[in-house]
């Protein structure tokens, strides 16, 4: 064996252990999330703590430094996408960037994220943000010490979202947002002085299980592989990678609506299928997962809204829908159906915003995040700060903090910063994506049509998911699209919203 082999293998051995340990956190994590009583939360807290800090310490072991600084020449001599090469250049990365945060913020992080989450799952439901608000205080404070890990930088919320979108920075995100706010406004303004869609029907008693069964044979034609996931219950709706063997989704069931648990699964079913498409081989290291948080994004909001939101995906599946709900459906029509689920108002809430005003939802947490980072913005002042945003930019307004600041578990479950500009970059780019699967194979559309996608899940497949995190997001999109561009994602916008309200 080589010397280099030799190292190889050993940096292989640290990194599958550290695997396995993260591995073991995510278990937690989906427990905490699902079925864990209340009574184990504070024990909860302190397992992840000393997961997380156990993790921290291997990954940051100065021995895994030392190989890699010995990899680091053989990996130039290497072509650059080769497996070897991306393995020790992209652990490199993720190991400089690790070493920099210590080991007692990483242990105070993940006990405090673990009970915030706690709290605000009680605390929603009771519209009780006075019960989360001095946890809240304790996030922006930790936020902050987090990314003052990584100075210098322009921005204190650039450390953040490079995490999460590695090369994009608050202005990067300024600018791309305010390019496709200024095309946004004028769809969502025309179509809202119109007479909104008819979608009572959908906010009926649709029994949880029935959803369920027509949800779980959508994402097996998808793609979803059920010997490798499953899909359980939540508060709030994700997927989690425990290994590649184990991708799972949740969604949730509000009484008397439809379309939130079944886009949900949609949506998650996007997540889990990057995930389960990664390369095998990758397994146990750096590489072994999506390329960032706008790439994982484009996938679940492509599957959900850019496919079964479609016509005609329910061309095909909307009589089955009616054949399990008669009572609620079957004087339902399908343009009625499909008119429905694709209605374009004003909303509070993000999840179940329409394609037209969901970027505006997003723009708003950006745009609080970077203020709460700058401390131009209090938590106290949080809650009034939404509602004056939502009555700005959407012309609603909340009439509680449940389905205001309350609604989304970002900031109680994790940093205040570098979370949610990635659904908008997954909007972005799930619509470029999309396009050139189509000219690639022009016969997808009607293979929807059919309620067939192992052409698209193949493209998707080849293209973006069996790379995982071997190229960065911006070396991906190169590859595939040559850069982020709103353009494709503004036309799908007005060719669908332009003949569903005839602008």
């Amino acid at each position: 064996m080589t010397d280099h082999a030799a190292t190889l293998k050993a940096l292989r051995a640290q990194l599958a252990e550290v695997s396995l340990i993260n591995g073991i956190n995510a278990v937690l994590y989906w427990d905490q999330s699902t079925y864990m009583p209340n009574g184990g939360a504070a024990a909860r807290g302190q397992q992840l703590s000393y997961i997380a800090q156990l993790s921290h310490q291997r990954f940051t072991d100065p021995a895994l430094g030392k190989l890699l600084e010995a990899l680091l020449p053989y990996a130039e001599s290497l072509p650059a996408d080769s497996d070897e090469a991306a393995l020790i250049r992209v652990t490199h990365r993720e190991y400089t960037r690790a070493t920099q945060v210590p080991l007692d913020l990483v242990a105070e992080l993940s006990q405090h994220t673990a009970e915030t989450y706690h709290v605000w799952v009680g605390a929603r439901p009771e519209n009780a943000f006075d019960r989360v608000q001095p946890y809240l205080e304790k996030t922006l404070e930790l936020s902050r010490r987090y990314a003052e890990c990584f100075a210098p930088f322009d921005h204190l919320a650039d450390p953040l979202i490079d995490s999460s979108d590695y090369g994009m920075k608050a202005a990067d995100i300024r600018t791309l947002f305010a390019e496709l706010r200024a095309e946004l406004v004028p769809i969502a303004r025309a179509i809202t002085e119109q007479a909104p869609a008819d979608d009572a029907f959908l906010h009926q008693h649709y029994e949880p299980q029935d959803i369920e069964k027509f949800s779980l044979e959508v994402i097996k034609r998808y793609g979803y592989d059920f010997e490798r996931g499953r899909l359980d219950r939540t508060a709030h709706p994700f997927a989690i990678r425990l290994n590649h063997g184990d991708v799972r989704i949740t969604t949730r069931y509000p009484k008397n609506r439809l379309g939130d648990p079944l886009f949900s699964t949609l949506h998650e079913s996007g997540h889990a299928m990057y995930e389960q498409g990664v390369n095998a081989a990758y397994e146990g290291t750096p590489l072994a997962g999506g390329a960032s948080s706008g790439v994982h994004e484009s996938q679940s909001r492509l599957w959900e809204n850019v496919v079964g939101r479609s016509l005609g995906f329910w061309q095909h599946f909307y009589p089955s829908l009616q054949s399990i709900f008669p009572q609620q459906l079957g004087n339902v029509s399908l343009d009625q159906f499909y008119r429905a689920v694709n209605k374009v108002e004003r909303s509070l809430i993000r999840t179940d915003a329409d394609e037209v005003t969901y970027n505006l939802h997003v723009m708003i947490r950006f745009d609080l995040e970077l203020q709460l980072l700058e401390g131009t913005l209090s938590i106290a002042d949080l809650p009034e700060a939404w509602h004056a945003r939502y009555q700005a930019d959407l012309g609603v307004r909340a009439p509680d903090n449940r389905d205001g600041v309350l609604q989304d578990v970002h900031w109680y479950g994790g940093l205040i910063g570098g979370a949610f500009q990635g659904y908008t970059l997954g909007n972005i780019l799930g619509a470029q994506f999309y396009a050139k699967a189509l000219e690639a194979h022009p016969e997808i559309t009607e293979q929807i049509g059919r309620g067939e996608f192992s052409t698209l899940h193949g493209w998707m497949r080849e293209n973006i998911y069996q790379h995982g995190s071997k190229y960065s997001a911006p070396e991906l999109i190169a590859r595939t699209v040559g850069k982020i561009d709103i353009a494709p994602y503004i036309t799908y916008l007005r060719n669908k919203y332009g003949a569903l309200y005839r602008l």
